[in-house]
């Protein structure tokens, strides 16, 4: 995995731009991922772990009424994230992860269930939905491998030639 969070810093230092991340069910393994990479400050400004709801909308700025009428568990949520960090944190770039890893269902979605997305300059924004199989620890893993490697993809690079092929997913 640190291929792609290297791939994504070094995209990220080539073009002078920063980023932020915002995550929910992975727990900081995002940000672990990324500060996993020497140089990581060049590029990385910092993260947020909203894991309870309420700081989703409090800290991060997604609408109050989306979380009650739909859950954490949206795409809209993960769109609202990933913009909201870029903003709170002064970052070019946003990144989140929202879903469930288990072991139970959270806001009517089903284990493995996850919404990442990714925020940039120029009203890029880019939500994917993955449907994940296995343990809690697969599922959280592959949400970092794969909003590493939307941002990669958004960044105009390649992680791991796409990693099209998902352990357990979509």
């Amino acid at each position: 995995m640190t291929a792609a969070a290297a791939r994504a810093l070094e995209r990220l230092a080539e073009r002078g731009e920063t980023l932020a991340v915002a995550e929910s069910l992975t727990g900081g393994l995002v940000a672990a991922e990324l500060t996993s990479v020497p140089g990581a400050s060049r590029s990385f400004r910092g993260s947020v772990t909203a894991y309870a709801t309420a700081l989703k909308s409090e800290v991060l700025g997604v609408d109050g009424t989306l979380l009650v009428e739909r859950g954490a568990v949206d795409p809209e949520v993960a769109r609202q994230m990933a913009a909201g960090v870029r903003r709170a944190l002064g970052a070019d770039w946003g990144l989140s992860t929202t879903g469930v890893a288990g072991p139970e269902p959270q806001d009517g979605q089903p284990v493995g269930t996850v919404h990442i997305a990714v925020a940039g300059p120029s009203g890029v924004e880019k939500v994917t939905t993955l449907r994940l199989n296995g343990s809690r620890a697969d599922i959280r893993r592959e949400s970092v491998r794969s909003v590493l490697g939307l941002l990669v993809s958004e960044l105009g690079g390649n992680a791991r030639a796409q990693d099209t092929e998902q352990i357990g997913g979509n």
